[in-house]
């Protein structure tokens, strides 16, 4: 039984479709057909809903805790039924209040933002979930919002606009006023694991062995980012599934002495903050990872599981020599990043096993790192080529260095610089020179709808290029502020 709120009213729902979306489920058993369908592959934003739940907030200097909704946008196309057990589901039929638009549907209408309409429901209900974001909103912000969403016809200048106007102007609306009312709802909803049904939630690890045992051949998902496109693309049906997103062990966040865990079935968003902070060098990589909808359903363990050659955080992982946390219910292992990914979509993953967490070590105090991803577009597009460098200088020479790659072989892939680079000195042409050596002759990448070979191979030596001249240009400025520190240390101790 899965229960949930639409608007304010209690569902209870046991679905006799495992993979049933929140699309289909709205607009064919409860015939709300605002949420519209484009792509059914969650790249245009039509099908936009928005999903609240609750979430702790510290307040008064951290000596109190309290409760607040956070709405998050998610694409309703490809996100199964079981991503609303105990949330609050909102359409776009549900904003207006007593006949009077939402404020941010009174801004599209004042500002000219919509004209065959398709898509401004997608584009209004990811607008009211910035509307209740605590951040301070501006145009970047804005554009990072409505990032999932597509307008073909409009323009989007005008939508810029309403969504600026309207949440910088932002007054109490119906949903803050009825807040505590639906945190009270949602806590009383309690979590199932639906052991006899066909869309099975296990709660704990005990729970995901036994659903495991009882259904081997059943998919395992989290946020269906990626399976529902079986589903909406391939027209495949799965009569049982079992579902991650509910399993204590797999949303832990947890922030070691040396390293980060961080829980595979923890959405994107719900990482972006903490490894941000321990990597900011990723925030461009992780800011274009498929759309903001996407990342608050898609998970680390879910990209890393799926092993794609086109992952964008497979090559993350490699270059950061982080190991993947291995669960079967009874025993745990771990294995190095390095040696999970086997061959084209094949992992060292034995059968039964589930990712439990994704451990990071965090980066020396002077190394440098940089992620580099080539695609057609800048926002939700896949990535024709991927690269990620660290290394580590002492008085520099290299120390050591570590690379991951995507895009350019059957796995995610790393290559061995240390042999050749360690102890050179990290300025001389020689040294560039000898890597480009070993890049150009480890690769030999296929030609598809992406890039072709030749461009593939042409983008690695321009990215190690690019790697090269920008840590070099910051050691100089690194080691021309140590000289400016050291002499002004000496004309204070003369004085």
């Amino acid at each position: 039984m899965l229960s949930f709120l639409l608007n304010n009213k209690l569902i209870e729902i046991s679905p006799q479709q495992a993979d049933l979306t929140v699309l289909e489920y709205l607009r064919e058993q409860q015939k709300l057909t605002g949420t519209k369908e484009g792509c059914a592959s969650g790249d245009c934003g039509a099908c936009t809903v928005v999903l609240a739940e609750r979430k702790q907030t510290h307040i008064q200097n951290n000596q109190a805790n309290a409760e607040q909704l956070h709405y998050r946008p998610v694409n309703s196309c490809i996100t199964f039924m079981s991503a609303l057990q105990g949330k609050q589901l909102i359409t776009v039929e549900h904003l207006a209040a007593n006949k009077d638009l939402h404020p941010v549907q009174q801004s599209m209408v004042d500002h000219h933002g919509s004209q065959c309409g398709f898509c401004t429901p997608g584009f209004i209900m990811s607008m009211f979930a910035l509307y209740h974001d605590d951040n301070t909103v501006d145009r970047e912000t804005v554009n990072h919002a409505l990032s999932g969403n597509l307008c073909r016809c409009t323009g989007y200048r005008p939508i810029i606009d309403a969504t600026l106007h309207a949440c910088t102007n932002r007054q109490p609306d119906q949903f803050d006023q009825q807040a505590a009312q639906v945190i009270k709802q949602l806590k009383n909803i309690k979590s199932q694991d639906n052991a006899q049904q066909n869309l099975l939630t296990p709660l704990d690890r005990n729970g995901l062995r036994e659903a495991i045992n009882r259904h081997p051949q059943a998919p395992l998902f989290a946020g269906s980012t990626d399976l529902a496109l079986q589903v909406t693309q391939q027209l495949r049906s799965h009569s049982t599934l079992i579902s991650l997103s509910q399993v204590k062990e797999l949303r832990q966040l947890e922030v070691h002495e040396k390293g980060l865990l961080l829980g595979a079935a923890l959405p994107f968003s719900d990482i972006e903050q903490p490894l941000l902070a321990y990597f900011p060098a990723l925030e461009e990589l992780f800011t274009r990872f498929a759309s903001y909808p996407i990342r608050n359903q898609a998970t680390l363990g879910g990209n890393v599981a799926n092993a794609s050659p086109i992952g964008d955080m497979p090559p993350v992982l490699l270059a950061l020599n982080a190991t993947i946390n291995l669960d079967d219910g009874v025993n745990r292992r771990s294995v190095a990043a390095k040696d999970f990914f086997l061959d084209y979509r094949s992992t060292a993953m034995q059968a039964g096993e589930w990712i439990e967490a994704i451990y990071i070590p965090f980066a020396a105090e002077l190394s440098q790192l940089r992620a580099y991803k080539i695609s057609k577009r800048m926002e939700d597009d896949i990535s024709a080529v991927c690269a990620v460098f660290n290394i580590e200088l002492n008085k520099g020479l290299v120390a050591n260095i570590s690379c991951g790659f995507g895009g350019v072989a059957a796995t995610p892939v790393s290559i061995e610089l240390n042999n050749i680079l360690v102890g050179k000195p990290w300025s001389a042409a020689s040294t560039f020179e000898l890597a480009i050596a070993l890049i150009s002759e480890s690769f030999s990448p296929i030609d598809d709808v992406r890039a072709t070979k030749a461009y593939r191979q042409e983008m690695l030596v321009n990215l190690w290029r690019r790697f090269w001249l920008e840590t070099n240009s910051q050691q100089h400025a690194i080691s021309t502020r140590v000289v400016q520190v050291n002499q002004g240390q000496q004309g204070v101790s003369h004085a």
